[in-house]
């Protein structure tokens, strides 16, 4: 069975995000081309997430110098165990679906304390004689953003790093199958705002069905 990670990063909900509400039609188009296949949604607002903290860093320290799991503190085995959970569970996917608005050039923060917990060495990279190896192959990944601008093409490209960044994290743990579908323009064009919205739901579709 094929397994999707339907991974959101938006505090409202589908009526207000545009990024929710063209992730929304994509996964239901989705669902309906592989009904075979498992859905999971992670929503990251509502997920419990660790920080990579102090307890983080000298847990990973006191485990790489040969400690037993079970000689760390309640605070390190708690969040290093959760860790775990969560990039065993990115590991265990075979497609990665990702939502999420621009907020300042970049996505929300919750994303990039997820992508924290799966860049984890020896389950998702290592690093050998020759550089660092990604180690997820044969996985895909499509991302699904909204920005009040437009910042996928023309004179503003090159301040967007959302998008391109999450591309840039995932060819460095080996899913170099990775594409986009952007919703944007809507502040500089708010009488279209609604035409946007739904040529991005037509193009998320035509995605889906192929996906």
């Amino acid at each position: 069975m094929t397994t999707v990670l339907y991974i959101t990063t938006h505090p409202l909900d589908h009526q207000v995000s545009y990024s929710l509400a063209v992730g929304k039609e994509f996964i239901e188009a989705y669902q309906k081309a592989n009904p075979g296949d498992e859905i999971i949604h992670l929503d990251l607002y509502q997920m419990h997430l660790p920080q990579i903290d102090n307890d983080v860093m000298t847990g990973w320290g006191t485990l790489a110098s040969g400690t037993a799991f079970d000689q760390l503190s309640p605070e390190q085995n708690a969040k290093i165990s959760r860790l775990t959970e969560i990039v065993d569970q990115f590991v265990a996917a075979d497609k990665y679906i990702f939502v999420s608005p621009m907020w300042n050039f970049l996505f929300p923060p919750v994303l990039k304390t997820y992508i924290d917990s799966i860049c984890y060495k020896g389950k998702t990279f290592r690093y050998t004689a020759n550089g660092v190896v990604g180690l997820l192959k044969n996985k895909k990944a499509l991302h699904i953003q909204a920005s009040g601008g437009v910042y996928s093409e023309g004179p503003a490209a090159s301040m967007e790093s959302g998008h391109s960044y999450l591309g840039k994290v995932l060819n460095f743990i080996g899913v170099t199958s990775f594409e986009g579908i952007f919703v944007e323009g809507m502040n500089y064009a708010p009488e279209k705002a609604q035409e946007i919205k739904e040529k991005a739901i037509e193009k998320a579709k035509e995605v889906a069905a192929r996906f």
